[in-house]
């Protein structure tokens, strides 16, 4: 019996050390997620870096999910096909240094340069009031600037037969001109333009740092190149007079040509691509110039509604009037189709 019981007792420690070391079962799991890349943001968007911190009239002003036209594909003979720009985002242009004004340099200046005739010129007032809607800036005129007395280089351009005056030799002599109450002076004149010997001709050009710069209304006259002026041309030369006007300006904020969205601080290398472009401000390019100015977005909108209806520039009155009402209301009317 001795012996029976101790075997019976070996086999039961046996089975009972058995089981006290083998392994617990595997916990029942789910199978692991395969892992999901965050969704990248489109480019445009991300450009415009985040607003949430920002105030609310501000964030609508910059909601790119109404309004905004994407920038069209690119063609052959288009700037972006022949010039190799990246795109300046909000968050480059914060690290820019960019000029902003003060409280000694908060006035922008119209230099007339040479003779500006009503038959083919936009009327003077006209500008002021174009600049003071878009920038919310004070502006005043300069006495004329005669073209002789500033030197600059000039050519008989071969295409067309007309002459040119050399818009870098333009802007020295504007840097030395500047007043000093000025955050920019922009010279407006009839004579064409050409940035360098190798360049066809330019509509206008400005400078990053010396808040100066130039544009011609040669080109916007059909009659330049001797071809009739159809109806309405009139209306076109203000929308041409217009948008590079804005656009050089713009650039002496140290804003840079647009990549992101179709907007008036686009490149464009002709006449067709040139008017494509909007008179506005993609969300990127407007958040960089509400940066550098401060101004009241709402009112600024509604205040370009009222300077592009006067000037009989529909299209973007209608956009800039909706643009008021998203902006300053909070409501969202809807868009035409």
């Amino acid at each position: 019996m001795r012996r029976v019981v101790a075997v019976v007792s070996l086999v039961v420690m046996t089975v009972v050390g058995c089981r006290d070391h083998r392994d617990p079962p595997a916990p029942t799991r789910a199978p692991p997620a395969r892992y999901q890349p965050p969704t990248p943001v489109p480019a445009p968007i991300a450009a415009i870096g985040d607003t949430t911190a920002l105030p609310a009239d501000v964030q609508r002003a910059l909601d790119p999910s109404v309004d905004y036209a994407p920038r069209p594909p690119v063609v052959d003979g288009d700037w972006l096909a022949e010039q190799n720009e990246p795109g300046q985002t909000f968050a480059q242009y914060e690290r820019s240094a960019a000029n902003r004004p003060d409280s000694y340099r908060h006035v922008l200046y119209l230099l007339p340069l040479g003779d500006l005739p009503a038959e083919r010129a936009p009327p003077i007032d006209d500008l002021v009031a174009v600049m003071q809607a878009f920038f919310a800036m004070q502006v005043r005129v300069l006495p004329k600037a005669r073209l002789e007395d500033i030197g600059a280089t000039r050519r008989i351009n071969t295409a067309t037969g007309q002459p040119q005056v050399l818009a870098p030799d333009v802007l020295r002599w504007l840097a030395l001109h500047v007043p000093t109450d000025a955050y920019a002076v922009m010279a407006v004149t009839m004579i064409d333009l050409y940035p360098d010997p190798t360049w066809n001709f330019v509509y206008g050009q400005a400078t990053f740092t010396e808040r100066v710069g130039v544009q011609s209304f040669a080109r916007y006259d059909p009659a330049f190149f001797d071809e009739p002026r159809p109806d309405g041309w009139r209306r076109t030369l203000t929308r041409r007079a217009a948008q590079v006007l804005v656009h050089e300006v713009t650039h002496m904020f140290g804003v840079e040509h647009c990549v992101h969205w179709a907007c008036v601080a686009a490149g464009a290398n002709h006449q067709r691509e040139f008017d494509s472009h909007p008179l506005h401000l993609c969300p990127v390019c407007l958040r960089k110039l509400w940066s550098a100015i401060g101004f009241d977005v709402g009112g600024r909108e509604a205040a370009l509604a009222a300077v592009w209806a006067r000037l009989g520039l529909n299209d973007e009155a209608t956009w800039s009037a909706r643009r008021a009402a998203r902006i300053i209301d909070g409501h969202l009317p809807p868009s035409p189709d």
